[in-house]
């Protein structure tokens, strides 16, 4: 029995050299090779899960006329992405025109998410765009694989309209989409509720943006938020392209687009008023603003100056001569502190 026993235990060391010795001729041979498997290196696809082109609303008279706006919401599996969308879907079945493009990281196609769509009754394209292996470990870049897919379905379908990113978790004012449907090329507003600031906006001046007003100017020629702006279908280019690098993801696919200062389109009574709000399901710290608002100038920059009483009046900032967060006005990538009033 003892001699059995024996047996067996050297049966099996035979048994696992053998595999290891295989496993090292099959590497050397290159049938097999740890070496060259790199997860992150796997491509995910995309897919194109469901595309309604039909407007099922009964409410709703279409104006054909209207030049259609394509709203693109990157989204991603979590408890509130159920009810962010569904607020969300309230609000676009109020718009005329628009074709809703929900982008979706995940490798499924959501039937909760198509759910959602279908119950709008508006016109969708439902898409699963996962984000890239490499940046699964982290929290950033947040949306870019979203909104890349987007873009590039857009590419394939559409020659005519205006596209808008509009995030799951924004509250827009029904206004706003009247005003970006009539964009040339792009046109910019302000953002309430983003960052230390409380609100980014461009800078106006007789009709023309001059600079801009962000609280993190992050060596962008566009510090803009991505609610912040909407483009002309005909004007994405197909240099169009979002990087995967957190922050600079608006900068960037403007810069991509050979945007120029003077063909950016104020709106918004010239970025006076807030139209989009970055609103969030967690508690937002109020900023305190160190701004002397009766030192700026009412005469050169009224519609600033509004929107800041407006920033104020809303509760996103407090306004404070003395104390608070100092803030500045961005252009050409650099801050200057030329306007009275501000510390």
């Amino acid at each position: 029995m003892r001699s059995i026993g024996v047996f067996k235990k050297f049966f099996i060391m035979a048994v696992f050299l053998c595999i290891i010795l295989s496993i090292l001729v099959w590497s050397n041979l290159g049938i097999l090779s740890f070496d060259n498997i790199d997860i992150k290196s796997i491509p995910v696809k995309n897919k194109i899960c469901y595309v309604n082109y039909n407007d099922e609303r009964n409410h709703m008279n279409n104006k054909t006329e209207l030049k259609m706006i394509y709203y693109v919401t990157p989204t991603y599996p979590r408890p509130e992405q159920v009810p962010e969308l569904t607020r969300l879907a309230h609000t676009l079945m109020h718009v005329p025109q628009i074709h809703w493009i929900i982008a979706d990281d995940q490798p499924l196609c959501s039937e909760q998410v198509l759910n959602i769509l279908k119950r709008s009754r508006l016109p969708f394209t439902h898409l699963s765009s996962p984000k890239p292996y490499l940046y699964k470990g982290g929290n950033f870049p947040r949306g870019v694989a979203n909104r890349r897919a987007a873009v590039s379905w857009l590419r394939d379908n559409v020659q005519d309209g205006v596209l808008y990113f509009g995030d799951d978790d924004n509250t827009v004012d029904l206004q706003l989409f009247d005003e970006i449907r009539n964009t040339k090329k792009v046109s910019m507003f302000p953002v309430g509720l983003i960052g230390g600031f409380g609100v980014s906006t461009p800078i106006v001046n007789n009709g023309k943006v001059i600079g801009f007003f962000d609280s993190w100017p992050g060596s962008r020629k566009f510090p803009v938020d991505m609610a912040g702006f909407a483009v002309n279908i005909e004007f994405l280019k197909p240099s169009a392209n979002m990087p995967y690098i957190a922050g600079h993801e608006e900068d960037r696919f403007l810069v991509s687009l050979g945007l120029k200062m003077e063909d950016i389109e104020p709106l918004a009574e010239n970025c006076s008023k807030i139209l989009v709000w970055h609103t969030r399901t967690v508690k937002y710290k109020k900023p305190t603003l160190k701004v002397n608002i009766d030192k700026l100038d009412n005469k050169k920059y009224p519609n600033f100056v509004h929107l800041l009483k407006e920033t104020s009046r809303l509760g996103m900032a407090n306004l404070d001569p003395s104390t608070g967060t100092k803030v500045f006005v961005t252009r050409d990538r650099r801050t200057y502190d030329k306007l009275p009033g501000l510390h």
